[in-house]
């Protein structure tokens, strides 16, 4: 949905030895190492234990010679070989010869001294929604089934910049619309915990590749939750950064566009740092990209919250529809705010959800719909345009430049709403779904609790006020519920620009809940 220079950063870390590195003391390791025992051969680890590894740390063993790209390669694709074809997460693969010798190559720049990045050497595969030079980028459509960039996104280039190789793309659903992954060129992407049931999206490639150590971090965008669902459906992080945190380019609409940004998904909140550090800063490409240095991210996330407060949004005042369970589990997660010395309260935003529904469809159709817009108007292409993507081109065609204005004007009292709250309360919480991980074979629900669903995306209600309101929100793991235990998680959601903060919230929640990393999907344990 959307989308520098090789930042300068791996997390704070004490090394063998005494020496504490920093993401900048990484970079500039090179020319000490070269007339060190640093530039032995490298250790050669068992893929388990490689593929187990947090990125920082990996980055930080790949920097020191410890680990050698070559040997991470390997045992991320003999992982991919083992379990994507049961999963479907990574689509339009990359000859494995052709990735290991990329990898070696790597290993040959690592004993000169040579450096590419912090992300030197790391497989990764980008999400199918992002052009990618070189590498089939379909968005899940088979309009574009042969479609094969001649160039990066923004965000492509700055992992790549940043010493990424990439492997293939992640499965979406057709042009990201929808929270379950599935489409006419690909098929459906299963759940890392339970392969009957969806995995979320659209970027619910990523997040079960990461959940099943199929690739050590993560790429992905968001709209209306796309980083956020697919997180919690599998228990693992992903953060939507402020507007314009992340900027998008090439871009048709460079200020009409306020609504999907690119941003870092992670088995830890830590390495969701360590890829905003290579995701963010300005663009002038981008009129509406922050200032800051990336650099910002690359502090270590430990801070003092005695004494904060959290207001808890819940189903907003019993105006959301939510399964059975999905209360009853993030209720029960939010003890970990209240074990690192945070006060929780329930706390109420001054706008109906049914007045931010409404806005987020008018403003979605809008958006969407222009994107899409040719294609429906070639009858051959329309032909192949699934139901959801029509009805956002239809319902843009209905749109008066009134409702357009209202809507916007509406858009900025949610803004407003959430500041108020702001003076409050520190962070704000929300489940990360209304519903619990619905069967693969299920388009989209049709009813929760009895209330009938009228759209696609009426389940997802949960996660557009945050996008209207233009906010850093991270998804963290709340728990197992429902029926079949199945996962769901936590939006934290912060001031505007508040970035930061909300990493080092969620950090220490992640800290306090230790059932999170001890968590392993079955398929890890085959």
């Amino acid at each position: 949905m959307s989308e520098r220079n090789p930042p300068k950063v791996v997390q704070d870390e004490i090394q063998p030895g005494g020496m504490k590195w920093t993401r900048r003391t990484v970079l500039a390791a090179p020319a000490a190492m070269a007339a060190s025992s640093a530039f032995a051969t490298p250790v050669q680890k068992p893929s388990s234990q490689l593929i187990a590894m947090d990125a920082v740390d990996l980055a930080a063993g790949i920097r020191r010679r410890d680990i050698s790209s070559r040997d991470v390669m390997a045992a991320y694709l003999a992982q991919i070989d083992r379990l994507n074809p049961r999963f479907n997460a990574i689509v339009s693969r990359v000859s494995p010869d052709q990735l290991i010798k990329a990898a070696a190559a790597c290993d040959e720049d690592a004993a000169k001294g040579r450096f590419r990045g912090v992300l030197h050497g790391f497989p990764h595969a980008v999400k199918d929604t992002a052009p990618t030079r070189g590498i089939a980028s379909t968005q899940g459509t088979p309009i574009l089934r042969n479609n094969i960039p001649a160039a990066d996104s923004l965000v492509v280039s700055r992992m790549r910049d940043a010493g990424a190789i990439f492997i293939g793309k992640t499965n979406v659903p057709e042009f990201a619309l929808g929270s379950h992954s599935y489409n006419s060129v690909f098929g459906i992407t299963r759940n890392a915990w339970n392969p009957a049931v969806s995995a979320g999206g659209s970027s619910g490639g990523t997040a079960v590749a990461l959940a099943l150590r199929m690739m050590p971090i993560g790429d992905g965008s968001d709209f209306g939750g796309s980083l956020r669902n697919p997180a919690g459906w599998n228990n693992i992080f992903g953060f939507r950064p402020s507007f314009g945190r992340v900027p998008s380019a090439p871009s048709s609409d460079v200020f009409g566009q306020t609504f999907a940004t690119s941003g870092p998904m992670a088995r830890t909140v830590r390495d969701l740092a360590f890829m905003l550090s290579v995701q963010a800063g300005p663009d002038s490409r981008a009129p509406f990209s922050l200032k800051d240095d990336p650099a910002r991210f690359d502090v270590p996330l430990e801070r003092e919250w005695k004494g904060r407060r959290i207001g808890w949004l819940g189903d907003l005042q019993g105006e959301l529809a939510t399964e059975p369970g999905i209360l009853d589990t993030c209720t029960r997660a939010l003890s970990a705010f209240r074990a690192i010395g945070m006060q929780v309260e329930a706390a109420k935003l001054s706008l109906s959800a049914a007045e931010m529904w409404r806005t987020a469809v008018t403003l979605r159709h809008w958006s969407v719909g222009s994107d899409l817009i040719d294609y429906y108007n070639d009858p051959a292409k329309r032909a192949l345009l699934q139901p959801e993507a029509i009805w956002e081109v239809e319902g843009y065609l209905k749109l008066s430049a009134r409702q357009v204005a209202e809507a916007s004007q509406v858009r900025s009292r949610i803004y407003q709403a959430f500041r108020e709250l702001f003076e409050r309360y520190d962070f704000l919480v929300l489940p990360t779904a209304q519903v619990f991980p619905f069967d693969v074979e299920t388009r989209w629900p049709r009813e929760i609790a009895g209330r009938a669903m009228d759209s696609y995306h009426r389940w997802m209600e949960v996660t557009l006020p945050p996008t209207m309101a233009g906010l850093p929100t991270l998804a963290v793991p709340a728990g197992f519920g429902g029926a079949r235990k199945l996962p769901i998680g936590l939006q934290i959601i912060g001031p505007n620009h508040a970035d930061l903060a909300v990493l080092q919230v969620g950090h220490a929640y992640e800290q306090a809940s230790p059932w999170i990393r001890a968590a392993v999907p079955d398929a890890l344990k085959a």
